[in-house]
Formats: structure tokens, sequence, C-alpha cells
């Protein structure tokens, strides 16, 4: 990976985003894991990025491509890394404090939030077919959570706003990738991510840091390192393709969720979730589609 510019491939980015949604259920297990022997979660946090950093800076310097970090967009970075370390903490926070399967779901909120985010921040004039999709998808959170018929087992109205926040910051992520994408490689995007972070999580972990067993260290460095591998998918996957249609391979990570759930956490997804998820899945199919059907449109009116 020598060049900065992104190169439109298709297939290759749907591929590398299937084995993304594959690593980030991984992680977000390992992580509800650790949690659960006490590991704090600045302390996932931190470690997850100081992995990714040594790992990353230690593999380009043995194969002499540390050249590749070098970069002119140190303030993009910046505004990337206070905006993946925030989503970080709420996406760690709802896989904590939700079962896997509910944060997996809410986390399909996304592309929803991405266009709410296009109207405020771009300015985009949205028709019918987006606002329906907005309307189904959160048509699907309500159903999935029945916050007025009370919350099912595991489930608290905490943990859905934090939950709910998780997906947004994903979306907004989504787009200062792209941005990034047309001057940077991958690699420099995920290293200035992880070197930027990793000293603000390092002021904090005094406060939280506590003894563990080898056991819940070796759940933090499984997260570290399959986390530092989903970063690393997710940014190539948005080089190569667009984040309109790769994200719905996002939505085979509800399976990894509930195979884990119930495998490991002994929790059967509840039929809410079996309803829900659906709608908030053609909510994203709808944008994705449309999203499509507008790209063909300026291409072929010359914009």
């Amino acid at each position: 990976m020598d060049g900065s510019i992104a190169r439109p491939r298709p297939l290759l980015a749907l591929g590398v985003r299937l084995l993304a949604a594959f690593a980030l259920a991984t992680m977000g297990m390992l992580v509800k894991l650790a949690g659960t022997r006490g590991a704090h979660l600045i302390e996932l946090i931190f470690w997850r990025q100081l992995l990714t950093v040594v790992l990353l800076g230690a593999g380009l310097a043995l194969t002499g491509k540390l050249a590749l970090l070098r970069t002119k967009r140190l303030p993009a970075h910046a505004r990337r890394a206070a905006s993946g370390l925030f989503g970080m903490i709420f996406t760690y926070g709802a896989v904590l404090l939700l079962p896997l399967t509910e944060a997996t779901t809410l986390g399909f909120t996304a592309p929803v939030f991405a266009v709410l985010i296009a109207i405020v921040l771009f300015r985009e004039r949205i028709g019918p077919y987006r606002w329906g999709a907005v309307a189904m998808g959160f048509a699907g959170v309500i159903m999935v959570m029945q916050p007025f018929s009370g919350l099912h087992e595991g489930v608290t109205l905490a943990g859905v706003a934090v939950g709910l926040v998780a997906p947004f910051m994903v979306a907004l992520i989504s787009f200062q990738l792209q941005d990034l994408n047309t001057t940077e490689n991958p690699w420099s995007i995920v290293f200035w991510f992880s070197a930027l972070t990793t000293p603000i999580a390092a002021i904090a972990l005094p406060f939280v840091i506590a003894g563990h067993d080898p056991v819940t260290w070796a759940l933090i460095l499984g997260m570290g390192l399959v986390g530092a591998a989903a970063q690393m998918l997710l940014t190539t996957s948005l080089r190569f393709g667009s984040a309109a249609v790769i994200l719905l391979m996002d939505y085979t990570a509800l399976l990894w969720a509930s195979f884990y759930g119930y495998t490991i956490f002994e929790r059967a997804a509840p039929a809410s979730l079996w309803l829900g998820a659906p709608l908030i899945i053609a909510a994203g199919l709808l944008i994705a589609w449309r999203e499509r059907q507008l790209a063909r449109s300026r291409v072929h009116s010359g914009e």
C-alpha cells in the first residue's frame, strides 16, 4: 500500500469490510469479557491504542516503510483522533452497558445518522426515500428496545443512549476517513489516530488501572490485536469503496454477535431484536441504494 490516492475497487472494499465486521464483533466480545473481569473502559482503550502504535510502528520500521507515516495534514488527523477517541468511549461503553446483540444492532443506525449529518453539516437536500429510511431506522430501534412496554433484561435507558451516540460518531468519522483517504494511506491514518489518542488515555490511566489475572491480560491483549486489525480493515475498506455501499457488510456483525452472545454469555437474542433489526437493516439498505442512484445521476449529468 504505497500510494496515497484512493482507487475505487468495490469488490475488494466489500470483502475487506466483511472481515472488518467479523473483527469488530470479536473485539466487542473480548471487550465485554474483559469488562466482566474488572478491566476499566479507559484501560481497554489505552491498551488497544498503544498496541496499535507499537505493532504498526514496528512493522513499518522492520520493512523500511516508516516514510508512509509522513503527513502534511496533522490537523485533520487530530480532528479525526478527537472524534475517534470520543467514539471509542461510546462504542466500548455500549458493549459494556448492553447485551452484545443489542449494542451491535444499535450500531447499525450509522447510515441513518450519516443522512442526518449530511443535512446539518453539508446542507444536503434529502428526499422522501432517505427521510423514509430515517423513520424506518428509528422505528426499528423502538421495536428492538421497546421503551414504552418495559426494557427487557440487561437493557437500560443509559445503555441505549450510549449505544445511539456510538453509531452517530461512526457516521461522522466515516466522512472524516473518506476525506483523509483522498491524500493519506491507511497506515498513516491508523497510526496517527492511535499515536495522538494514546497519550490522552494515558493521562487518565493511573486513576483506573488495576491488577489483573493472566486470563484477563490475555483478553486485553487479544482485544488490542483484533482491534488494531479491525481499524486497519475499516480504514482500508473506505479507501476502496464508498461508505454508503460498504456499510452493508457491517450487518453481518449481528450474526457473530448473536453467536458470541449465545455461546459465551449464555444469552439468546430476544424476539424483539429479530423484529426490529430487519427494519434498521432495511433502512441502511435503502439509504445505500439511494446514495448509489444519486451518485450515478451526478455522473450522467456531468457534475
